[in-house]
């Protein structure tokens, strides 16, 4: 079989089952398992497979026919313009984790001196690595109750060369110590919500949902910020929009005050 045919059969299974991204998921798949990039397959469709690789392709499409996340077959995901290991054990990155990322740009746009941040629930490391990358005056700490998550987000740490030092740790319970910056991607999805991906079953539950209409997590880690944010300091929140108005409810019991709402990122100032 050449390439040509293999991807016209890949794309149309996988459009059969509703994959709005069919043709794009069958070539990363094909470009990914002949570790070439896309443009190569697009010169050369007419030649054949090896037998092999056809094997490798095969086993990868049925994967993703079973809604398996195209970043969890491939192994990585791109984050902020920067490549990423992942397994199962950590949350794939996305797009709107971003707005952390661009919101801690502005807030940091005019400093010079040494600053601490603390993510918090790292998993990939996506968000303390390229904090630290983007701002290296920043002593960056990320940290996970995962193992597993900090063994990937280390690897991406060394891989990236960032210099960020991580730990085991529950939210904020085994800190001690002034935080200038704290950024958090905890689970804040209700299992009672409807129309998820189907791919969402395949990620880390610990990393996706939490209780009390998905907030369990962050109200914990209200007041163990306020606890340990230097005065002015910052809490950089990644939540669905519709939670921020309860969250910053919350919040103000620990005198922690609203200052930006950027997309799905809430920023919370400590008085």
């Amino acid at each position: 079989m050449n390439i040509s045919t293999w991807l016209k059969n890949a794309a149309k299974q996988l459009k059969d089952i509703g994959i709005s991204t069919a043709r794009l998921d069958a070539e990363l798949i094909l470009s990914h398992t002949l570790r070439k990039p896309r443009t190569f397959l697009h010169a050369h469709l007419d030649d054949e497979l090896d037998p092999r690789r056809h094997e490798i392709a095969n086993a990868r499409l049925q994967l993703r026919s079973e809604r398996v996340p195209l970043a969890y077959i491939t192994g990585h995901k791109e984050f902020y313009g920067r490549t990423f290991k992942v397994s199962p054990a950590t949350l794939i990155p996305r797009p709107e984790s971003e707005s952390l990322i661009e919101t801690l740009l502005a807030l940091t746009a005019s400093e010079i001196a040494p600053k601490t941040l603390v993510d918090v629930g790292t998993g990939s490391g996506a968000l303390a690595i390229t904090a630290k990358l983007e701002r290296p005056h920043l002593h960056v700490t990320a940290s996970d109750i995962s193992q597993k998550a900090l063994a990937i987000a280390t690897e991406n740490a060394q891989k990236l060369g960032a210099d960020v030092h991580f730990r085991t740790m529950n939210l904020l319970n085994e800190h001690a110590g002034t935080i200038d910056y704290i950024i958090a991607n905890l689970p804040y999805v209700d299992k009672t919500w409807g129309d998820t991906s189907p791919e969402l079953r395949h990620e880390p539950p610990e990393a996706l949902y939490a209780d009390e209409g998905g907030l369990k997590l962050i109200y914990k880690l209200l007041p163990q910020a306020a606890r340990w944010l230097a005065n002015d300091g910052f809490l950089l929140l990644e939540a669905d929009p519709t939670q921020f108005a309860a969250i910053t409810q919350k919040a103000a019991q620990y005198k922690l005050a609203p200052t930006t709402q950027n997309d799905y990122c809430l920023v919370l100032q400590k008085q």
